[in-house]
């Protein structure tokens, strides 16, 4: 397990020696210990990515291509090594952790299928005296921080996309979740990437990330997080005006209607909202039922939820790892309290859940029944295996339900009138719409949202687009 940062191609500790402990997120065993990298360490990142800068941009769209399908291979070869790192560090169940190393994988494939289609574009113009043409070129040396509850997804959705452009990178994975980042930063020293192309570094966030900020050979930052990190990282891009893409906090509805098919609103809502422990920022946070099935929805979902097995994502069969720390568990458990007393009742789980050898950040899967939006589960993002349940009747109340909230990643519809689903699709207030499915992440589509949720795009050629400046050519035409 690769415990160093990677500078310029060279395997490095912090300048001062300074470590921090990385944990198991089941037992709290230490792992590891990483870099506690300050100031000095950011900066070494950044020259080494601008040195790295010329050569990368200069390299032909074929051999970036090229060397994004290897990374890709390379991923999917050592899948049950990056799943165990993923599952130690982050407690989500092998299976999910293999998922998300196939997911990344993905990201890396799309950017090499982009990368050999982006190119000088011409342009029509209605003067027969001049020819235009627009010519993308990358942006420069960009920055991105990443996650823990995606600790090797958000990675690849940031630098695919980068590399596929011609840009040079300097990486912050989460505090939490290190070890897997320098894993992937091993694979990239295993294919030759030249030095300097990618740099990885652990450490403090506000000195690292401030200092990526205030050099102005930074051009752009990617940050995926909370809402509040993000609105400080609007103003700190400020003064070098800083290019962002920002995916911040969620608060999905989760809409069925009275027509839809019950049984697979059931299984989607299920699969939607306990993967990674309800974890993820896509996560069906509110439940939002036409009034005559909500009885028949509560209690499917409940009878589903409570066969979850809950314990160490290293065991057979389990569904629900444990929650990221304390404060989630805490946070968990307020809201609970906060709907009970506002009078939610609570169908199915509700607790904490002791798992032998482990932390005390297990939690049941919960389904609350007479949800209201007074509640703290209907006005903040929960993050977390807890789903309430509202009723609403007809479509005029689920679209102000559903926008309900200044978030606007996701949000879901069910029902079997393609009509009605376009209706809401259009009047949903959020970047990524799911219909008749709970599982909407894809490597090839533009991921982002609206609002509080943040803004810009990854996947697809839109992720691309973000890493692109084009520059623009008017020539004179002579006859």
């Amino acid at each position: 397990m690769e415990t160093r940062n990677l500078i310029g191609g060279h395997w490095c500790l912090a300048q001062d020696n300074r470590t921090f402990p990385v944990h198991d997120a089941a037992t709290g065993e230490v792992l590891a210990q990483v870099p506690d990298c300050d100031v000095a360490d950011a900066r070494d990142a950044i020259d080494a990515a601008s040195a790295a800068l010329d050569g990368w941009r200069s390299r032909h769209a074929p051999e970036r291509e090229a060397i994004l399908r290897s990374i890709a291979a390379r991923l999917r070869e050592r899948k049950r090594e990056f799943a165990q790192i993923i599952t130690a560090e982050n407690g989500k169940p092998l299976d999910e952790s293999a998922g998300e190393v196939e997911y990344s994988a993905d990201y890396f494939d799309s950017a090499a299928d982009e990368a050999i289609r982006l190119g000088t574009e011409v342009i029509r113009s209605r003067r027969a005296d001049r020819s235009l043409r627009a010519i993308p070129e990358p942006i420069g040396v960009v920055a991105a921080i990443t996650p823990w509850n995606f600790p090797l997804a958000m990675i690849a959705r940031k630098t695919a996309p980068a590399l596929a452009v011609g840009c040079t990178q300097v990486v912050k994975p989460a505090e939490s979740t290190p070890l897997t980042a320098l894993a992937f930063a091993r694979l990239l020293i295993e294919i030759d990437l030249p030095p300097g192309v990618v740099n990885i570094i652990t450490g403090a966030p506000d000195a690292i990330g401030s200092t990526w900020l205030s050099d102005g050979r930074v051009r752009k930052l990617s940050f995926t997080g909370s809402t509040a990190v993000g609105r400080h990282l609007m103003r700190s891009a400020a003064d070098q005006v800083v290019r962002l893409s920002l995916e911040l906090g969620g608060h999905a509805p989760f809409v069925v209607f009275a027509d839809a098919d019950v049984s697979a609103a059931i299984a989607g809502a299920l699969t939607g909202k306990f993967r990674v422990s309800g974890q993820t920022c896509v996560c069906p946070n509110r439940f939002i039922v036409e009034a005559p099935v909500y009885d028949e929805f509560v209690a499917g979902l409940a009878s589903l939820a409570s066969e979850l097995r809950v314990g160490c994502g290293r065991d057979e069969g389990v569904r629900i790892g444990p929650l990221i720390d304390d404060r989630a568990i805490e946070r968990v458990r307020s809201q609970i309290t906060d709907a009970v007393a506002k009078g939610a009742s609570i169908v199915t789980g509700g607790k904490s859940v002791a798992v032998a050898g482990c932390l005390d950040r297990f939690f049941a899967p919960t389904i609350l029944a007479n949800a209201t939006r007074e509640m703290l589960c209907f006005q903040e993002e929960t993050f977390g295996p807890v789903a309430p349940v509202a009723r609403f009747t007809g479509e005029a109340e689920a679209i102000e339900f559903a926008n309900a909230t200044p978030f606007g990643l996701a949000g879901y519809v069910y029902s079997r009138d393609e009509e009605r689903i376009e209706r809401m699709v259009r009047s949903m207030n959020c970047g990524i719409v799911g219909t008749n499915t709970g599982i909407i992440s894809d490597a090839y589509a533009p991921f982002g949202g609206r609002g509080w949720s943040g803004f810009g795009r990854e996947g697809g050629r839109w992720g691309l687009e973000e890493y692109t400046s084009w520059k623009y050519v008017c020539s004179a035409v002579t006859t």
